[in-house]
């Protein structure tokens, strides 16, 4: 298998993260890649990373499918089986992909030229970070390691690394708490986002 893939990408954090947590990790070539390359278009023709290309030569693409594409593969432990555990996974996944999405539009709104920023899609975005933010405290993470909480790690992580002037922590105590804790994993440390 050949993971297409960014340094900087929470959506490949959270496939990198979860291949090393089912021992797949060493089955997987990870071949870096550019969003702007035309090559990508094979893998996924969103020309979007992560793009996991299969050795039957089919490829699947969004970190969701390949994530339990991945989980499938390895006897499945990270999405639990139907039920209300399975739902607050899901919906925590579903909450962190949505902010990683903001946050993403968010440093792209920035690097845009100034004269065509505008400040009303920044504040947008921000405003879906924060609730997202506010919903997480409140919510009851506890240590289970599922596809949710790994997702709530990796956004908080990725908050870190690219809006670390807004720090979060101050106004969200107990997910801070839980975040110190979680991250501990050996999986969460060694894939770190960087430049």
């Amino acid at each position: 298998m050949k993971l297409r893939y960014s340094t900087t990408s929470p959506f490949v954090r959270k496939v990198h993260v979860l291949a090393i947590e089912t021992g797949q990790i060493d089955r997987i070539e990870l071949v870096k890649t550019v969003t702007a390359d035309p090559d990508l278009g094979r893998n996924n023709p969103l020309q979007k990373v992560p793009a996991l290309a299969l050795d039957d030569g089919t490829s699947l693409y969004d970190s969701r499918v390949i994530c339990e594409y991945l989980d499938a593969q390895a006897g499945g432990t990270f999405f639990p089986p139907s039920g209300p555990a399975r739902w607050t996974a899901l919906r925590r996944q579903a909450l962190a992909d949505g902010m990683m999405d903001a946050a993403v539009l968010r440093l792209m709104e920035s690097k845009r030229p100034e004269t065509l920023r505008s400040e009303e899609w920044d504040k947008r975005q921000k405003l879906k970070v924060a609730q997202g933010l506010a919903a997480l405290e409140a919510d009851h993470l506890g240590p289970q390691l599922d596809i949710g909480t790994l997702s709530v790690a990796i956004v908080l992580d990725y908050l870190d690394f690219r809006f670390k002037a807004e720090d979060w922590r101050p106004a969200h105590p107990k997910l801070a708490a839980w975040h110190k804790t979680f991250s501990e994993r050996a999986s969460l440390r060694k894939t770190l986002p960087h430049d």
